[in-house]
Order: C-alpha cells, then structure tokens, then sequence
C-alpha cells in the first residue's frame, strides 16, 4: 500500500478519551483509485499515482484522458504521487483504502493550501505590535521605518512589509491519527491542518517518525491509544 493518501477538509470538533477533551479535525477520504505506478527498473524509484474526484470527460486532456482509459478509470480531479511501501503490488485501477494506509495512534504529516487573505498589513500578516494607541500618537497600525538610509540605501530582500498573505501551501508534522471510521470513510485528526473546509488535502507518513523524537512521541501515542 502507499505510504499517503488524498482527502477532503471536512471541519473541526471534539472527541474524548477518557476524561480527556481532543479538537479534531474531520477529513472524508472520498474513493482514491491508482492511476499508475512508479517503478525501479523504468524510473528509478518505487511510487504510485493516487487519484481522487470527478472530472469531466470533456475538460480532461486527451493524454491524460488515455492514461485514465489504460487504467480502466473514469476521469479524475486530483493526481499525487506518494511512496510505496516496501515489498507491496499494486496494480492500475485498485481502490485504496484509508484502513489500509493508517491505523489509530499513526503519526502523519498534512499538506494543504492555507486560506487565501489577500493584502494584508504588516500588522495582520506579521503580528506586529503597532504604535501607541494613547492619545498623541500620529500613527497606529503603520509598520514605520523600514530601515532605508544613506547606508545601505535600500530595502533589504526579505524585509517584512504588507503583501499578499495565505493561499500557501503548508505542511504540519507529527499529526496524531485520533480514529479512523471505515465504514464512513472518515478519519479524525489532533489539531487543526491548513486549508478551508472541502478544500484538497494530502496525508502521509510523517518524517519526523525516523528521528528520536518522533519515536519517543509515537510510542507514547500507541501506548495511550492502545490503553482505550
């Protein structure tokens, strides 16, 4: 199986275990079929191609309609590519299954498109402070100065000015995997993800499950759901 999957935002709620309160976010795991796979000997690495959606036949690329076609699919909305787990076969046209991905107490890694805010200020996009809010002050939501004098006469690259703010993509690591509900095709994660609700999600295994941290962190989560 591979190592990730697509998803849909659904919201935020709670859950409890035991005496303890959990926000969660919901994420629907609408049917994701292979579409094709990666393999060694003809492109050097083991991957599949997930995909998730309805797409109209009429809107899709006559090349990527053929692929759709070799795989005996309708055509679909969303493509990713995510890794496949060592010694596993898959062949084109295979549903994939959110049971078969992760199981409770997992620790995954969310990557979505942050809501879009437009322009913002510094003070919105930066969590500035501003100026004085007392009486006297000229100024109050301004960024001030911005550091341009005769030396270096210039603004220098990267400074933290009004701009255009979200609509970024964003990754959040080391997510716990709270439940999974098969039979709704729902799966329960701690903590909020980015994005807005039914917007694009990808769910994988997370990186930091390698590291000593991440080890520490996931056994205590397998202990404690495992207690339940």
């Amino acid at each position: 199986m591979p190592k990730g999957i697509l998803g849909k935002k659904v919201g935020m709620t709670r859950v409890f275990i035991g005496d303890r309160e959990i926000p969660v976010t919901v994420i629907q795991i609408e049917p994701n079929y292979v579409v094709g796979l990666r393999t060694k000997e003809r492109d050097g690495y083991d991957a599949v191609i997930l995909g998730m959606g309805k797409r109209k036949k009429k809107r899709t690329p006559k090349p990527l309609l053929a692929i759709f076609e070799k795989a005996g699919l309708e055509p679909l909305k969303y493509l990713r590519e995510f890794e496949l787990k060592e010694g596993e076969q898959l062949e084109p046209g295979q549903e994939v299954k959110i049971e078969d991905v992760f199981e409770k107490g997992d620790l995954i890694d969310v990557t979505g498109k942050s809501k879009g805010r437009g322009f913002a200020s510094a003070m919105k996009r930066w969590d500035f402070s501003g100026f004085p809010k007392s009486h006297g002050a000229r100024y109050h939501r301004a960024i001030g100065s911005i550091g341009a004098c005769a030396d270096p006469g210039r603004v220098w690259k990267n400074k933290r000015m009004p701009g255009h703010y979200g609509n970024e993509t964003v990754t959040v690591l080391g997510l716990e995997v709270v439940d999974i509900i098969p039979e709704k095709s729902v799966i329960l994660i701690k903590g909020s993800v980015p994005g807005a609700p039914n917007s694009l999600l990808e769910l994988r295994d997370s990186v930091i499950k390698q590291r000593k941290k991440g080890q520490r962190k996931l056994q205590k989560v397998k202990e404690l759901y495992a207690a339940q």
